[in-house]
């Protein structure tokens, strides 16, 4: 579930990017992965989006929720912001959602009003120029980076406008707003740069800010020699392709398989050499005993064959199946097929002779036990 303020992402996007065109894209600050999974469904199939979260134990749901959206043009990363910096003018757009103080989401957790303090507003004020000093090398010249926060404290917001315009060579860019949406424009002090508040009284969203620039800086270039890539071998395609309804270029890390399209292969010996990465294109299984053990991600993606056999649960056995429990229903054939509901994959099952094996991954299963139905709808 995104957060609604979050949402107006999609208009800086929108007003500042040329959607239609391949773009190189980075989330800076992504976990969970709202602006990830938002940004993939605005992308063009041909773009890149590089997704990084600093802290590593976030990486998990942030990878999760990528996986969910099924695309394969992403790329987890987990890094810290000095990182990009050997990928001097690579990417086209930067989206910064900085840490913050977080009172602009007072209303909805009362234990940030207890976290805040003036001391911690000039602390994230420190931490989001050291940030955006260390990231920012990476933006084309002419590429767009979207700023924003949670938090209504000008040092924050307007301040950090100011700095990005006057020591960052960065032009402020204006959005056009609908006057009934409820968002307020305000200008920084020194630069007139144009930012956007979102207060909870006068719209349907928690507090954010957000503001948009265009780099105006010459870019630097890469030095990084590319790291080397090891693809699929022809005996290792041959029990794969039958799984996919495409026929491109697959790659091997370990014992694990992966597919990325050429947009991102084109890239990812660079971004290998460079930066940590934690999840690549699609995930798509192990060899063992010269069968694929195909991976959650394959379920979840657009790239499978229309040839591998679906059930259609109904709404018990689905949550059962999330729940990761036994399964008991009728099916046909047997070997790896997949659950889903209402026509949407949810994952594999694994028919033998006398048994269902579920394998609906661990981490991610539903615990809360509920009688609530309403999904059913």
């Amino acid at each position: 579930v995104q957060e609604a303020s979050s949402m107006f992402l999609e208009q800086a996007m929108v007003q500042c990017a040329d959607l239609s065109r391949p773009l190189k894209v980075l989330d800076l600050c992504a976990a969970p992965g709202g602006k990830s999974t938002h940004l993939q469904s605005l992308l063009s199939e041909r773009s890149l989006l590089v997704s990084n979260e600093v802290i590593k134990s976030r990486t998990p749901v942030l990878t999760d929720n990528i996986i969910k959206w099924g695309a394969a043009n992403t790329v987890v990363t987990s890094n810290d912001p000095s990182a990009f910096e050997a990928l001097q003018g690579f990417f086209d757009v930067m989206v910064v959602d900085a840490p913050c103080s977080g009172s602009g989401l007072f209303r909805k957790d009362e234990a940030a009003m207890e976290e805040w303090s003036l001391n911690n507003v000039q602390l994230c004020c420190q931490r989001q120029q050291r940030i955006l000093a260390d990231a920012l090398p990476a933006l084309a010249e002419e590429g767009l980076l979207v700023y924003s926060t949670c938090s209504y404290s000008k040092e924050e917001d307007e301040d950090i406008c100011d700095w990005l315009a006057g020591e960052m060579e960065m032009e402020p860019l204006a959005l056009k707003l609908p006057a009934d949406w409820g968002i307020i424009t305000s200008y920084s002090p020194l630069a007139s740069a144009p930012g956007y508040r979102f207060y909870p009284h006068l719209l349907g969203g928690e507090g954010f800010f957000i503001a948009c620039f265009r780099k105006k800086g010459k870019a630097g270039v890469i030095r990084t020699k590319p790291a080397k890539t090891e693809k699929a071998a022809a005996r290792e395609r041959s029990i794969i392709l039958p799984w996919l309804a495409t026929a491109e270029e697959i790659y091997k890390e370990g014992d694990e398989f992966f597919l990325l399209p050429p947009p991102v292969a084109a890239h990812y010996s660079v971004l290998k050499a460079v930066l940590n990465i934690r999840y690549a294109g699609v995930a798509l299984g192990q060899i063992m005993k010269e069968r694929l053990v195909p991976a959650h991600a394959l379920a979840l993606s657009r790239l499978l064959a229309a040839e591998v056999p679906f059930n259609d649960l109904g709404y018990d056995d689905a949550i059962s199946y999330l729940q990761r429990k036994e399964l008991n229903f009728n099916t046909s054939g047997k070997g790896w097929q997949l659950a889903g509901y209402k026509g949407c994959n949810l994952g594999w099952i694994n028919v033998l002779p006398n048994r269902i094996n579920n394998y609906y991954p661990k981490e991610i299963r539903i615990l809360k036990q509920s009688n609530d139905r309403s999904f059913e709808k």
